[in-house]
């Protein structure tokens, strides 16, 4: 689970910002909204940010995806940019590195990462973890007189010259030692179980404008067990729905490019199928009329813009319950009414586990569901200054909330801040 990010010099946030996730000494909705790690820290599985447009919380998921990719990509070559960006609205800060760190539990364990990069090289990364109240040092790098210096604990990680020395020349300037780490044979313990779970447990962003059910077709395709769980779900959205079908046809190619697929010898036939087909989803409709009960199918593209937006969602939450993995979801509310939205939240928390849902919204009525659906803890504001810099805070630092009559009129009423000025 993901205990906190922190970020300084980097998109709209110039002086540092820390998101969260371990829970104050609150007990509302402990069995649902609280999981307690082998140490014994509780941490929310539900993070809710709000600001105004523009204000910087969509950069919270950015960063939080920036470091998945970073992770697990080789940059092309050794002078490609790192893609981060420092905080632009300054004469000193552009000039300065971007400083990031991540404390997370994978497989139970607790870690500590560490990032400060520029734009153009990595100044330094460390990665630790806590087999006592101490942190222990897995790696360490970091430039000393132009050169890369590379330490790897040999208590833990026992690796010859030859090896040690292989890290170094696969690990460019401009990229992460565990993206170097994958060209190099070797088992480095715990530095593995790290980079697994961010590949496994952090899940790419899903954002408002993407094109989530294409993704959900493969899943239903791949896995039986999410017709019926989806099938529960779309009840709520559109109870006509009663069946789900997954077919493949053929796709409109030329008869040249057909024939070059099917004679590639580099390529398996599971991908020839899936380049020569399409996958599409036929959804049957039960209505009652005057003539009794009648059963329609009706193919996906004649279905509503929020009824395949929610199987998109749908189908990613169920990933990240099976999973037990962290899923950003930009502007959550968008093409889903609000009911439904309420309820994609209830029933995620309700299934307990250790998976984690980060979300951006407007829907401020969420905000009227704290102490009963949602905790203060779990939600968060961005507000952007003059000075063009975006800070992070928590609703759980604000006195007197619990005397509040309605929280939602109080946050449009400034009250919290992260308002639009209008």
């Amino acid at each position: 689970m993901l205990e906190e990010l922190s970020a300084k010099n980097i998109l709209s946030f110039r002086d540092e910002m820390c998101l969260s996730f371990e829970a104050t000494s609150d007990t509302m909705g402990e069995s649902q909204l609280v999981a307690t790690m082998p140490d014994g820290k509780r941490l929310l599985r539900l993070g809710v940010i709000y600001g105004a447009n523009a204000s910087g919380k969509s950069n919270v998921l950015v960063i939080l995806n920036g470091l998945k990719k970073f992770w697990g990509l080789a940059p092309k070559d050794v002078d490609a940019a790192t893609s981060w960006m420092p905080f632009r609205f300054d004469t000193e800060t552009p000039n300065q590195p971007t400083e990031l760190t991540l404390r997370f539990y994978a497989k139970g364990m607790r870690y500590w990462y560490v990032l400060r990069i520029t734009e153009h090289q990595v100044l330094e990364e460390k990665l630790s973890y806590y087999s006592s109240n101490r942190p222990t040092m897995l790696f360490h790098r970091s430039i000393e007189n132009g050169r890369l210096q590379l330490n790897v604990n040999p208590s833990v990680n026992k690796l010859n010259d030859v090896e040690l020395q292989q890290l170094q020349i696969n690990c460019f300037d401009n990229m992460s030692l565990f993206a170097a780490r994958r060209k190099v044979n070797i088992e480095l313990h715990y530095i593995d179980e790290a980079r697994e779970w961010m590949r496994m447990q952090v899940l790419e962003t899903v954002e408002p404008d993407l094109h989530m059910f294409d993704y959900a077709k493969t899943k239903i395709d791949n896995n039986p067990e999410l017709v019926p769980y989806l099938l529960e779900k779309l009840n709520s959205s559109d109870f006509n729905i009663t069946g789900l079908k997954i077919e493949r046809q053929t796709s409109e190619l030329p008869a040249e490019m057909i024939k070059l697929i099917t004679d590639a010898s580099d390529l398996s036939d599971d991908m020839k199928r899936n380049m020569l087909t399409e996958l599409q989803v036929k959804f049957e409709h039960t209505v009652h009329n005057d003539r009794g009960t009648e059963k329609y199918i009706l193919e996906d593209e004649w279905e509503s813009r929020g009824t395949r937006r929610m199987i998109g969602i749908e189908s990613v939450i169920f990933r990240a319950n099976q999973n037990g993995a962290l899923l950003p979801i930009d502007e959550i509310e968008a093409s889903l009414h609000p009911a439904l939205m309420e309820r994609v939240l209830y029933d995620f928390l309700k299934t307990g586990g250790e998976s984690q849902l980060l979300v951006t919204t407007h829907y401020d009525y969420l905000l009227e569901l704290v102490n009963d659906l949602i905790r203060k803890d779990c939600v968060w504001f961005t507000e952007k200054g003059k000075d063009g810099a975006s800070t992070l805070y928590s609703l759980a630092e604000f006195a007197g909330v619990n005397k509040l009559r309605s929280l939602q009129r109080a946050y449009r009423g400034g009250r919290f801040g992260a308002t639009p000025n209008i």
